[in-house]
């Protein structure tokens, strides 16, 4: 079983390593992305991106990653459309979202990605919140759930796989998960009723996937990030709200979880994760794989769901599709220049 299918790695550099294209080879790693470390210009990006397609089979194509939201989470600069934060876009209504997440998704799948790590499903109801903030579409459930379907129909329209984020709300928190690990203590009706919404919505949507957040929330679970909950994302996100779609961890190199990438590689798995992220360190890329093997080689429950996550993995590469009709990146920078000057003036 090639437990180093359940792995999308980040690394460094702006070409793909060696190493890495041996593994996207030999179907040892689901798919890579990119960070701004690995972004010198736009023919570098594409270069990159194919250079990575080209390493696996045709027939399942490995996910090409980025978070590319707009405002202060954008890995691509100039010349690709400069989005403002959700917040700003959302503020001028569902259709104009939905036309930056096409026009978007366009530019993207011209580069070589397939995947875009949005929309933020995260609704903003703490100012104090140092992590989300202006990323969120809005202060409310139902704005936030209408602007994030129109994300997903635009997206989908261009052509790109989505992933919501992250499950089950960041949003309330007063803490940055990459530094710590958060407390979100609202009780399970408010968590229903408000954050819950739009994660449900998108599923209505057809987002092809979530990601986990690296947060407890006691009336849930009284000790267990999200990420490592089977409460939280199995029972509820699985069995009670029926999401059929990937699941993503968030990155398992997050200060919010131990330094144990192994431990928490099974942990995410078990607890009913599908793909997990680990963005920098090829030596807890490695960690986690040996450590998927070995608890496999103990349990035959854990290989049964290595193999319900590596289905739903495979389902999601299966839908990506070459467009042979996309326009070329300068072209398709060029043809959306009026709507590059709108969202200037906002």
């Amino acid at each position: 079983m090639n437990v180093g299918a359940l792995l999308v790695v980040g690394f460094d550099g702006t070409s793909l390593p060696r190493d890495l294209e041996k593994s996207l080879r030999e179907g040892n790693r689901a798919g890579i992305i990119l960070f701004r470390r690995n972004v010198v210009d736009m023919d570098q990006v594409h270069a990159l991106c194919h250079a990575t397609l080209a390493a696996a089979t045709t027939d399942l194509p490995p996910i090409v990653s980025v978070d590319q939201e707009g405002g202060r989470v954008a890995r691509l600069h100039s010349p690709c459309l400069k989005v403002p934060p959700a917040r700003k876009v959302g503020e001028r209504g569902p259709s104009l979202v939905e036309r930056v997440a096409e026009a978007q998704a366009r530019e993207l799948r011209a580069l070589g990605f397939n995947l875009n790590f949005a929309p933020v499903l995260d609704i903003h109801t703490n100012e104090a919140n140092p992590i989300i903030g202006d990323r969120a579409y809005g202060t409310t459930a139902e704005d936030v759930a209408l602007r994030a379907a129109a994300y997903i129909r635009g997206a989908h329209a261009g052509g790109l796989l989505t992933c919501g984020k992250h499950f089950p709300g960041h949003g309330d928190t007063s803490q940055d998960s990459h530094l710590v690990l958060p407390i979100q203590d609202n009780p399970a009706e408010v968590l229903r009723g408000r954050e819950f919404v739009p994660f449900q919505r998108a599923i209505a949507a057809g987002v092809d996937a979530f990601m986990s957040a690296h947060v407890v929330y006691p009336r849930l679970d009284p000790a267990t990030p999200a990420t490592l909950s089977k409460t939280i994302v199995t029972d509820i996100l699985r069995e009670e709200m029926n999401f059929e779609g990937v699941l993503f961890s968030d990155d398992l190199e997050m200060k919010a979880l131990s330094e144990d990438t192994g431990e928490n590689a099974v942990l995410s798995i078990a607890a009913g994760c599908d793909l997990l992220l680990i963005c920098a360190t090829e030596a807890r890329q490695m960690a986690a794989e040996e450590a998927l093997r070995r608890e496999c080689e103990k349990s035959a429950a854990f290989r049964a769901r290595v193999e319900e996550a590596l289905m739903r993995a495979t389902a999601m590469r299966r839908k990506v599709r070459p467009m042979p009709t996309l326009p070329s990146f300068p072209e398709l920078v060029s043809a959306h220049g009026a709507l590059a000057a709108e969202l200037a003036a906002l």
